[in-house]
C-alpha cells in the first residue's frame, strides 16, 4: 500500500510514532490540557474532545469574579457575547469573517433554524434533500420540517438504511460528491443540507463544488459541521458556503453539552428570517414593543440569553485552536489518520476488519471508521481491558480519532497494538451487555 504523508517511513515500527512526534509542532498543546491517566489511549476525540485546562480557569473566573461579584449587572457586558465568540470560533476553524457566527443554542436547534429559513427563502419550492448516513438528529429534524411544511423530502440512500423518501445512491464510503447529487436537482429544489465530514464514515465531500451546483438550480445548502469543525480546513468565505452550524464539544474541546454555532454568509443575513422569533433577535431590544423588528445583521439568528459559562469553555478551547493554526491542525490529522490506515492495513484487516473511510486524506477528516462483525464487543471490551477509548457506531463500525493537539501519535501506534492484541486474544468475548444505551 501506498502512504504518501509518511513519506517512506515505516508505519510498523513505534520508534516512526516517536519520532513524529518529536517533529511535532503542535506537541507542546499536550500539555495544556487535562490528563489524569498517561496511559490510556482516548482515540475518542471526534465525539467528546479532552478538558482543557484554561477551561477550568475560565469557569472558575467566571462564577467567583463575575457571577459571583457582578450579579446582574454582568448582563451589561455578558449581553452580546455570542457574536464575539463567534467571530473567534469563525476565525480559528471555520475561515470566517467577523459578523456571520454566533455561539449559541444547540446544533439542533440551530439545524432547524436554518433549513426553514433557507425553505422560506425559496416560496413555491417543495423539494428538500438529505442523505440517509447523515447524523441523526439531521434526519430527523428534516423529516419534522417536511412533514411540519408539506414538503417533498428525497432521502439518498448511501448506506442502503433508506428512510422517507428513499433513493438508491451508489456512493463509496457514504461520500456525497456533486455528480451524485446532481441528478436530483430541479428548480423545485428549496434546500439541501449534508455533513462537511460524515459522522460514521469520516467522508469528507466537496463543499465548494456542492453548494455551487445546488446554488446554480437556486437552492441553498445548510452544512453539517460538527465533526469536520477543528479538523480540517472549512475555508467557509472562500468556499462560498450560505449556511451551516456545528457543536463545539468535539474537536472543538468545549465541554460536553458546550453551546452550538451557526453561520449565516453576511450576503444572506438581511433574506433570510428564521422561524422562532427570539427577543435577541428584535433590532431595539430593550424597548421589548408589542411588534417583532429583526436586527439586520447575525444577532437576527439568534434566540435568546447565551450561555455565559459555556461560552467560556469556547473562549478557552478556540483561543487555544487559534494559537496552533488550523492548517497546523488539518495537516497532522492528516497524517495521524494516514498512520492508522497503514497500522489497519497490516495489523487490522488480517482480523476481519473492514476499512470504511475514504484512503485518499482529502477526502476523510479526522477519524476512521473500521467495521467488523464484533464491533460493539471489540470496542466495548478495548475500554474495559485494554485502555483504548474508540467509540461504536450502528451497524458493526468502531470510530478511531486523532484529535490533533492533544493525541500523539504514538498515542495512535499504541492504541492500534492493543486493539490487535485485544482481538486476537478475543477479549470481545468475555464482554456481556452491560446496559449502557451510550456507545
Amino acid at each position: 500500500m501506498d502512504y504518501p504523508l509518511l513519506q517512506g517511513l515505516d508505519p510498523l515500527n513505534r520508534e516512526t510514532a516517536v519520532a513524529l512526534d518529536q517533529a511535532d509542532e503542535l506537541a507542546p498543546f499536550r500539555s495544556e490540557f487535562v490528563i489524569r491517566d498517561e496511559s490510556l489511549c482516548y482515540l475518542d476525540g471526534n465525539s467528546l474532545g479532552r478538558l482543557p485546562k484554561a477551561t477550568v480557569e475560565k469557569m472558575n473566573h467566571f462564577l467567583t469574579e463575575e457571577w459571583g461579584t457582578e450579579l446582574v449587572d454582568g448582563w451589561s457586558h455578558w449581553i452580546d457575547e455570542a457574536q464575539p465568540a463567534g467571530d473567534l470560533l469563525g476565525r480559528a476553524t471555520l475561515g470566517a469573517a467577523a459578523g456571520q457566527v454566533l455561539v449559541c443554542d444547540t446544533t439542533s436547534v440551530n439545524l432547524y433554524q436554518l433549513c426553514v429559513a433557507a425553505i422560506n427563502a425559496r416560496p413555491g419550492r417543495k423539494t428538500i434533500i438529505v442523505d440517509s448516513s447523515n447524523f441523526p438528529t439531521d434526519r430527523y429534524v428534516v423529516q419534522g420540517i417536511a412533514k411540519q411544511f408539506g414538503l417533498n423530502l428525497i432521502t439518498l440512500d448511501t448506506d442502503g438504511s433508506g428512510g422517507p423518501g428513499a433513493v438508491k445512491v451508489d456512493s463509496e464510503n457514504e461520500l456525497m460528491t456533486a455528480e451524485l447529487l446532481k441528478p436530483f436537482l430541479t428548480d423545485d429544489l428549496a434546500m439541501v443540507t449534508l455533513q462537511a465530514v460524515n459522522y460514521r464514515s469520516g467522508a469528507r465531500p466537496n463543499i465548494k463544488a456542492i453548494t455551487d451546483l445546488v446554488r446554480s438550480f437556486g437552492g441553498l445548502v445548510v452544512w453539517d459541521a460538527a465533526h469536520a469543525g477543528g479538523s480540517v480546513e472549512l475555508d467557509f468565505d472562500n468556499n462560498g458556503v450560505d449556511l451551516a452550524i456545528g457543536c463545539t464539544y468535539k474537536y472543538g474541546n468545549s465541554g460536553p453539552g458546550s453551546p452550538a454555532w451557526l453561520y449565516v454568509r453576511k450576503e444572506l443575513q438581511s433574506q433570510l428570517q428564521v422561524p422562532i422569533q427570539g427577543w435577541f433577535a428584535q433590532e431595539d431590544q430593550f424597548i421589548m414593543g408589542p411588534v417583532f423588528e429583526r436586527n439586520l445583521g447575525i444577532r437576527g439568528f439568534q434566540i435568546a440569553s447565551p450561555s455565559i459559562i459555556g461560552i467560556r469553555g469556547v473562549q478557552a478551547s478556540y483561543e487555544m485552536i487559534e494559537r496552533a493554526g488550523i492548517a497546523r491542525i488539518a495537516k497532522k490529522a492528516a497524517l495521524g489518520t494516514e498512520l492508522m490506515i497503514a497500522l489497519f492495513d497490516a495489523w487490522l484487516a488480517p482480523l476481519g476488519f473492514k476499512l470504511l473511510t475514504p484512503r485518499d486524506h482529502n477526502l476523510r477528516g479526522g477519524h476512521i471508521t473500521l467495521g467488523h462483525p464484533e464491533a460493539k464487543r471489540i470496542a466495548a471490551a478495548l475500554r474495559k481491558y485494554a485502555q483504548v477509548v474508540p467509540d461504536y457506531r450502528m451497524p458493526n463500525s468502531i470510530r478511531l480519532a486523532i484529535s490533533p493537539l492533544p493525541t500523539t501519535y504514538t498515542e495512535v501506534f499504541d492504541g492500534f497494538a492493543r486493539i490487535k492484541d485485544s482481538v486476537e486474544k478475543k477479549d470481545y468475548e468475555k464482554i456481556q451487555e452491560s446496559g449502557n444505551r451510550v456507545t
